[in-house]
């Protein structure tokens, strides 16, 4: 199993589209030792998986491709961006990522922060209500209602009122890396 490790390392991280650099600079582990896990010229560690994994939101038996034990259920960690509780709802999918998401309360009269990115989103409304931004048109998206589109048009999105609304998102691997990013008000 272990003999595996070392190209799944190297495809996580090509599918992240990360560099040895930019990955060294999120784990704390040297350019070198990374290189030397991904060419199986270095056995891994416990340690240096467990950050691996963290970085790349999998479970060490994921990681390492441990065979699936019988229960299938996937055990989310709820975490925080920009005052949003993202609970991820998929393990490692190379194409698509799932995650619900609490938009809390918001000023209807406040503007949408919209970003622009590569990539692809489909939301659908859980609870409440949800303001979308969509280049320079705005739709409120009731419960039950979805709404799918191209992340290269400036988008966004918030509770439509001062309730909070739930959702779900599923993001393509390009829109899940730049909406998953780490961010300076954490």
């Amino acid at each position: 199993m272990l003999d595996q490790v070392a190209p799944r390392l190297r495809a996580l991280r090509q599918r992240r589209e990360l560099t040895l650099a930019e990955l060294a600079e999120r784990t704390g582990i040297s350019v070198s030792t990374l290189s030397r896990l991904e060419s199986g010229a270095r056995r891994p560690a416990l340690d240096l998986l467990m950050r691996l994994a963290g970085v790349y939101r999998v479970s060490l038996d994921d990681l390492v491709g441990a065979p699936q034990i019988a229960d299938p259920r996937v055990r989310p960690k709820p975490f925080y961006r920009n005052g949003k509780a993202i609970i991820p709802l998929t393990r490692d999918n190379p194409d698509v990522h799932a995650f619900k998401m609490v938009l809390p309360g918001h000023d209807p009269a406040a503007p949408i922060e919209t970003s622009t990115h590569e990539g692809y989103d489909w939301i659908y409304v859980l609870s409440g209500r949800v303001r979308l931004a969509l280049g320079t048109e705005e739709i409120v998206l009731e419960a039950g209602e979805a709404a799918e589109f191209d992340t290269r048009m400036p988008h966004g999105n918030v509770s439509a009122s001062m309730e909070p609304a739930e959702i779900l998102n599923l993001l393509s691997t390009q829109g899940e890396r730049v909406h998953l990013r780490e961010s300076p008000d954490r």
